[in-house]
This record gives C-alpha cells, structure tokens and sequence, in this order.
C-alpha cells in the first residue's frame, strides 16, 4: 500500500511500535482455551435453540408478504425497542385503514381480478380476558344495549363492497374488496379499555386490545373460506380526545429522560403497521370440516388434541387454545410429537407459566368435558344387561342418534327424549342437560308410544 503523505521517522517508529504490539496482542488469542474452555456452540446446540432455529421461516428475512394494512394513527412514544408498537385510539372516532396489495409479480394470480373477504376483529389482548371473551361481551352488551364494539363508517371508506355486521357479533365486521385497486376502510372503536378492568378507587388503568385483520379467497364452491394473511395491532382506546392527550402525555415524559434513556425507546410513528400474526381462531378453512372456536360457555375449552392430529390439525389446535405465540416453535409438530413431551420439556420451550398451562392442556382431562359415557338397559331383556353409550358432542341429536343404533331404528322414530325426574315427571332432554350428566351415568330405557305419529318416546329411568 503506497501513503499519500509521507509521515515524519518520529512517527513511522511509533506506527511500527503499535503494529507489533497489535500483532503480539493477537497473538495469543486462541492459545488460552484449554479441552474444558465454553463454547458457545455448545449452548447453540441445546434442544431448545435446535428448535427455534430449525422451525424459523427458510426465507423469513427475504419474505413479502401479500397483503399490508396500515392504521393511520401514530404509535406511542413510550414503548422500547424490541417491544410491540401500542396506537391510542379515541372512542368512536373514524380511523382509516389502508388495504394495500404487496404481492411480487405473478404471486397468487388465482385472485387477480378478483375480490377477497377481510374480517376486521377488535379482540382482547390479554390472555386472562381471552378466556371469559365470551363472557366479557355479554357484559357489555348488558350494559350497552342496541350499541357494537366495532362498526365501519361506510361513507368515508373507499373501495369497499358488500360490507356487513352480524349483529350476534358485536366485535366484527367483513367486506370485500379488489387488491388492485384503491381501498382504505374507516372503522369505529365504541368500547374504552376501562370498561373491562376491575373497578377501584381512583383512576383505572385500561386493558389492551388487538385489531386483527384475516383475509381470505374463494374457494372452489365460492365461498371465502381459503385463508391468505393475517395482521393485527395493539390499541387501548379512550374516551373522546383521551388519546390525543395520552399521547402527549408520553411525549412530555419521553423529552424529560436523559439522551441515553432515550435510545431505549422507539420513536412514535405516524402510522400503525399491522404485523403479520396466526389466523383468528374461529376461522374455519376449506380443507374439510374444521372445529371452530364456539363462543358459548361450554365451548370455551375445546377438543383434546388426538395423536393422530396432522401438524396442521396440531397448530389449529394450539390457535383454538391461546397458545398462538408458540405455533411457530411447534411448526412441525405433530398431535403425537406434542403429546410425547415431558412437563420439563414444554416448561423448557414456553416458560414456566405457560409451559405448565400447555401441559395440562395436553395431557389433562377438559374440566368441561367432551366425551360422556352413559349405560343403558331396556325394560325388553330378561337380564339387567347394560349398552355404553358414548358421547363426544354432548347433544340431544347425538344422544338420539346413537339410541336408534341400540334399538336398530331410524332415528326419525324417536320423537322424544325424556328423563324421569322428580314424582315421576317426564323432563325433555336438552343439550345443556346432557352436559351436566354425570360421567358413568346408568339409565333404564322405557319406550312409550307416540300419540302424534308412528315414532316412539324414550323415557330415561
């Protein structure tokens, strides 16, 4: 290498000092390390780094997603770096949501020139409110009659076809809409975040929500059923103007940490970038019949996870249980690889709290059950000889379809279904008196001749 200035002797001496005192300093690295020194890739091979790094996306640093959506409402200052972006919304205040189409040229050409389905949910961000969700909107809806959660404001959006409201459905809307044009959807948030959070004395802090997105195609019977992306945000929402003045409040504090602190936290953006997440759990898909996620009290624990489950039949049950967050550790999984792991092997994967939660998820007994077993004994045979009857859906259509197999009928022939109860009155069997049967129940069937037609009453003794 030739310098373009000549450097005095003086200094030429003290370069060469500093490069020999450089190349002896280096001299010995390497050298220290004994046959016991640590090493890292020996931690890197521990099972649970194996796992991560084996279930990770091939391409997840290069990877385009087909859909963006982005919430016009700036993020909050006082979040730190690796944390997720948190928006403060103000009730019933119009925000746009821009739908853009992000799809690489030719990727998914069965929906150019086509129309997709976007669900817009706002959910609960904790995992203690996702289990009483159920129970929660029920609250609110008790407290606000007539009101929703959630609506579009159909004259501000733009691109937007066939919007709809299930009115059971407080917290959910759906649309269409053609990705290669223009479309920008406006919704209205009408809960606050405190309205969920245990009263006290004082000011209340709100609880978080998500806004998730879940958009579908067509599927060959023309129904959007085909999942294509999901996306979703943090949000807490405020009564009218409460946002703006949390977000300055944020600001104010942030300005008031020291430079240093300052780079612990991320700026605020003007706009909210959902990120990509799993499908909400009461989406059903096209391949075949699907359990989805029921939102009736007795549903709110679904299925035990079989060990014949495919790895997709194994991550939809991990979605259906709130287990969302580690569906890409357990990618590969299958219902038998899941159900083979020991309490120290989740406990090692997911923590302590979940890990446990998970195990007893997998390998414990649903507190509402799934599969009853009753025994039966006709009035027809000379021997007390009992038939089990075993229940998975713990319905009253159920529990008649599998008598008709016992009596070898149709079961259009059973018109009734009785059970004995109190002084000898007969109690039409319903599904939430199923539900409450003791397991291992023994009954006498009696049969009684239908007044109104050819069938019979079944009376449960």
């Amino acid at each position: 290498m030739a310098w373009a200035l000549k450097l005095p002797l003086t200094d030429e001496v003290i370069e060469s000092g500093l490069v020999q005192d450089f190349d002896a300093s280096l001299s010995g690295i390497g050298q220290e390390l004994g046959a016991g020194a640590y090493s890292m890739s020996d931690v890197l091979a521990l099972p649970i780094f194996k796992q991560e790094e084996s279930n990770l996306p091939p391409d997840s640093e290069n990877k385009i997603l087909p859909f963006q959506y982005v919430l016009c409402a700036a993020t909050s200052p006082a979040i730190k770096l690796h944390d997720e972006t948190l928006t403060y919304l103000n009730q019933g205040q119009s925000y746009e949501i821009r739908m853009l189409d992000n799809r690489k040229l030719g990727e998914l050409p069965e929906i150019t020139g086509k129309m997709v389905k976007s669900i817009i949910r706002v959910v609960f961000h904790d995992r203690r409110l996702q289990y009483t969700e159920h129970q929660q909107l029920e609250g609110w809806r008790w407290n606000r009659p007539g009101d929703r959660i959630l609506d579009l404001d159909i004259p501000m959006s733009v691109g937007m076809v066939d919007p709809r409201a299930n009115p059971t459905q407080l917290n959910t809307v759906e649309f269409l809409w053609d990705p290669s044009k223009r479309t920008s959807v406006f919704i209205q948030v009408h809960c606050i975040s405190t309205e969920f959070t245990m009263r006290k004395h004082g000011g209340e802090k709100g609880v978080p929500f998500r806004i998730q997105i879940d958009t579908f195609k067509e599927n060959d019977g023309e129904e959007y059923t085909e999942h294509l992306h999901s996306a979703s945000c943090q949000v807490k929402v405020f009564k009218p103007k409460g946002a703006d003045r949390k977000q300055k409040t944020d600001r104010e504090k942030m300005e008031k940490r020291a430079p240093q602190e300052k780079e612990k936290y991320q700026p605020s953006y003007e706009t909210t970038i959902l990120t990509e997440c799993s499908p909400w759990p009461e989406v059903t898909y096209g391949s075949g019949h699907e359990h989805a996620a029921c939102t009736e009290p007795h549903c709110l624990l679904q299925i035990n996870l079989l060990p014949a489950a495919t790895p997709q039949d194994a991550q939809q049950w991990l979605h259906r249980n709130r287990f969302s967050p580690f569906c890409r550790l357990f990618t590969n999984f299958s219902g038998a690889d899941l159900l083979k792991l020991t309490r120290e092997d989740v406990i090692q994967i997911c923590g302590p709290a979940d890990g446990i939660r998970l195990f007893n998820a997998l390998k414990g007994r649903l507190v509402l059950r799934q599969l009853l077993i009753m025994y039966s004994c006709t009035r027809l045979l000379s021997s007390a000889v009992y038939h089990a009857i075993y229940l998975e859906d713990l319905t009253a259509v159920e529990l008649t379809e599998k008598i008709a197999q016992l009596f070898n009928i149709s079961p259009r022939q059973i018109s009734q279904i009785f059970k004995q109860g109190p002084t000898g009155i007969h109690v039409l069997v319903s599904d939430e008196m199923i539900q409450n049967f003791q397991d291992e129940v023994c009954f006498v069937l009696d049969t009684m001749k239908a007044e109104t037609n050819d069938g019979y009453h079944i009376i449960l003794k």
